[in-house]
């Protein structure tokens, strides 16, 4: 079920399973997954986007390998809180990647994300070259890591 809130997300989530978190880009995927306390994002990969079909088979494959139990997807809203054509794009993708998954999917807000990756990055001295490499699984696992504080935050709360 694709969830607008973390809370009902999390309340359909299975225990110590880990989750991914998705940057969405028109020619990359950014994927980061947690560990199975839910703690703490890793970049993993960018899949470089060609038809749907043929990016739902490989994130597919990358999820059942990893047992992953759930998917954030960062929703790329404008400064100003509204959604435009980008997060269309996004909510779509998640309705059709439903037919391909059938564990929770819910939408973390990824304003800044990349901002903050390309700082962590140029931080660490990364080259040019290779923080166009990096830079979307890295902005994957920032979205990814806002989702887990939140759910930690959740979970304290009970």
């Amino acid at each position: 079920m694709i969830h607008d809130q973390i809370e009902d997300f999390a309340a359909e989530l299975t225990p110590m399973t880990a989750i991914a978190g998705l940057d969405l880009g028109t020619k990359t995927i950014g994927v980061a997954v947690s560990d199975r306390l839910l703690t703490v994002a890793t970049p993993l990969e960018t899949i470089k986007r060609k038809k749907f079909t043929e990016d739902a088979r490989r994130l597919a494959e990358i999820l059942k390998a990893r047992e992953i139990g759930g998917i954030v997807l960062g929703l790329p809203r404008n400064m100003d809180g509204s959604e435009g054509p980008r997060c269309q794009s996004t909510r779509a993708f998640a309705r059709n990647f439903r037919q391909h998954w059938d564990s929770p999917i819910t939408y973390w807000d990824e304003r800044l994300s990349t901002v903050a990756a390309e700082r962590a990055l140029l931080e660490a001295d990364t080259s040019r070259a290779k923080r166009a490499e990096l830079i979307d699984h890295v902005a994957a696992s920032f979205i990814l890591q806002g989702a887990l504080d939140r759910l930690r935050h959740l979970r304290s709360a009970l």
